[in-house]
């Protein structure tokens, strides 16, 4: 079962409150720039007793940074695929507001509006719905199917629903955009929403599943949330930034 944002959101915040802490001005600088091709991702460097620098990437700009609530870090910047270590506090996050937030997002709300308006139509094993199976979730990578490319976690559920059946959406990062009618690379799924047959979400939440194969940074970027989706994980950010400095 899933844990409750009740018992999520304290103990990440009293985490945060114990790193704020430990956490000297001195050695948690603030840059002065952001990421050149993500100007949303804020960077701070930290100095460490050895004299080397660490890139903390954040959304939010206070100093000093909470490292919980940071994208991640690198001992490089601007960072790589290799050199960009995930933070699995920030992940977390990320999921809760994704699941929270996603049957909201205008742009997921159109891929459901085209799911319904074309029900019935077949995209092939590389399309951008597929019919809801027996419980299989958490089955994600492998290939593209037959005839789909990159497309493990869609493709491992088929074509496109229609003829009575429900299906799934994906919610997908934007920074590498797929094709009409194509899935994203596993790398760029966040996780996959349920429609019915009418293309309305199950639940009225569409049952959020996390795909397990998305990575924070790859060679096309570094995390692109939709702009509606962005601005729910800042505000998640800042109300735990904000409790986290309060209680520390």
């Amino acid at each position: 079962m899933a844990t409750s944002l009740g018992s999520f959101w304290p103990s990440i915040t009293f985490r945060s409150a114990s790193l704020i802490a430990r956490t000297s001005p001195s050695t948690l600088r603030r840059a002065l720039s952001t990421l050149p091709n993500n100007p949303d991702i804020k960077y701070v460097h930290e100095q460490s007793n050895g004299g080397r620098k660490r890139y903390l990437y954040s959304y939010l700009s206070q100093a000093p940074p909470i490292p919980s609530l940071a994208i991640g870090s690198s001992p490089q910047n601007p960072p790589t695929p290799e050199s960009l270590e995930e933070n699995h506090e920030f992940m977390k996050i990320m999921h809760w507001a994704i699941k929270d937030n996603a049957p909201n997002d205008p742009e997921v709300q159109g891929q459901a509006a085209m799911y319904a308006s074309q029900a019935g139509s077949a995209l092939g094993s590389g399309g951008a719905f597929f019919p809801r199976q027996r419980r299989q979730q958490k089955k994600y990578g492998g290939g593209g199917g037959t005839g789909g490319d990159g497309a493990g976690g869609a493709s491992a559920q088929g074509g496109m629903g229609g003829a009575g059946r429900g299906g799934y959406i994906h919610v997908s990062d934007q920074r590498n955009p797929p094709d009409f009618g194509r899935v994203a690379w596993p790398e760029d799924i966040f996780g996959s929403l349920e429609l019915d047959s009418d293309g309305k979400f199950v639940d009225g939440t569409g049952r959020y599943q996390e795909s397990g194969t998305y990575r924070i940074m790859t060679h096309e970027g570094m995390l692109g949330l939709s702009p509606y989706l962005k601005e729910k994980v800042k505000e998640r950010l800042k109300e735990l930034d904000m409790q986290a400095r309060k209680n520390g």
